[in-house]
């Protein structure tokens, strides 16, 4: 079997350091299918990565697009696309010529499965160029709920499997389009049990009389980091020696990906974050005497980024809007209990009161009253840490997420 996986065209891919879920979510799930058939990755072609690569039985193949983000860019600045359910990057101009010149790539590889991730205008091109091959379309998000559905419908008809990486995603697609409702499924983000796993164990950790706080992930307005910021001042009134450390860079979530197509109100509000820079906010808001309590790390390379977890006592998720979320799936492995927002799939992680404990989006004081109660009781963080490594292990691991696609790729090929 041969499989073509084309990623989105945002970000690279590198072999060594990579970063971003949906990156690592390629990358690690490559390199897995790579052991039973024949696998090219086609991505962005990132500074002083080469135009072919190989890495552990992956052929990378890397195309640039500076022309294409050079067009889109005009196109926004001429305003000739108003429509905010009709966005310009899942137009047929989005990145046309990135797709096409792997469309036809794809077509002379003669490949057997094309994996087409999160860019659902994609499909058409690749069809064009392929008319006989399954083309699996996987969604990272909510799009094909938001955008307009006519636009939807045309690249379902193309479209041989949908992929979500949540129920709630799935659950979403199906019923917006029941027509399309057989053909969609779940396939979670992963996570490696064994190098995130702390073999000290909990008991270990509590030994420390500062109660530690993390979270992993991009510095942007919907993960609302202003609003843990808010609960951890009310924290520290109980707790004052408790500290939290934020590791991630700032990569805003540009406005007409979530902002402008999400029909939730809270999300809508968070549009006043993008007129100044959402770090720089931050840490204004943040009082002084608390300066050297928040410990803001920008981009950890995804190798190292397990330290942290392994260091932490709780990990928390303030989000606005959450497909699934890969850090808190790192963080159970790593044996952490979780306070997250009830938001998108996260209930599918987290299982309350058993793994972590869930709060509404947005409010403070409930997301540090959940903190203030887990970091008091040693006893319950273990618990629920020892059940967050067991949950982990059985439904997130990369080796069971990689065998159930490799069994969806041949179904298809049967089909076909």
């Amino acid at each position: 079997m041969k499989v073509a996986i084309i990623h989105q065209p945002t970000g690279p891919i590198w072999t060594s350091g990579t970063s971003g879920s949906v990156s690592i979510w390629v990358y690690e799930i490559a390199r897995r299918l790579a052991r039973s058939c024949e696998t090219i990755v086609y991505a962005r072609k990132g500074e002083g990565q080469p135009n072919k690569e190989y890495h552990e039985g992956v052929e990378y193949r890397r195309i640039l697009v500076g022309q294409d983000e050079i067009l889109l860019k005009l196109f926004k600045k001429l305003s000739l696309f108003h429509d905010k359910k009709r966005p310009l990057f899942v137009s047929q101009l989005g990145y046309r010529k990135y797709i096409s010149t792997i469309a036809q790539d794809v077509q002379r590889q003669k490949c057997d499965i094309i994996h087409i991730v999160n860019f659902p205008n994609f499909v058409p091109v690749v069809r064009a160029h392929n008319p006989g091959i399954p083309i699996v379309l996987h969604m990272h998000g909510e799009w094909l709920t938001q955008v307009d559905p006519s636009m939807v419908e045309g690249w379902l008809s193309k479209t041989d499997f949908i992929l979500s990486v949540s129920e709630f995603v799935s659950q979403g697609i199906r019923t917006r389009f029941p027509n399309y409702a057989s053909r969609c499924q779940t396939i979670y983000m992963g996570v490696d049990p064994d190098r995130f796993c702390d073999k000290s164990g909990p008991s270990i950790k509590k030994k420390n009389s500062a109660k530690r706080l993390l979270y992993v992930g991009r510095i942007s307005p919907e993960k609302g980091l202003h609003v843990l910021l808010d609960a951890f001042q009310r924290v520290v009134r109980q707790l004052p020696e408790a500290t939290l450390k934020i590791v991630g860079p700032e990569w805003l979530m540009p406005r007409e990906y979530i902002v402008e197509l999400s029909g939730n109100i809270k999300i809508s509000a968070l549009d006043s974050f993008y007129k100044g820079g959402y770090l720089s906010f931050l840490k204004k808001q943040l009082p002084s005497k608390l300066v050297n309590q928040v410990d803001f790390i920008d981009l950890v390379v995804h190798e190292k980024i397990n330290t942290y977890f392994n260091n932490a006592d709780l990990y928390v998720n303030p989000s606005f809007s959450e497909s699934l979320g890969m850090s808190i799936i790192e963080a159970m492995a790593s044996q952490l209990p979780v306070v997250a927002t009830r938001v998108g799939g996260v209930p599918e992680v987290v299982e309350e009161d058993e793994t972590g404990i869930l709060v509404e989006p947005g409010d403070a004081a409930a997301l540090a009253q959940a903190i203030i109660r887990l970091l008091e009781n040693d006893s319950l963080r273990d618990t629920m840490g020892n059940r967050a490594v067991k949950r982990a292990v059985e439904l997130f691991s990369w080796d069971k997420i990689s065998t159930d696609l490799l069994c969806l790729y041949q179904k298809l090929m049967l089909k076909g």
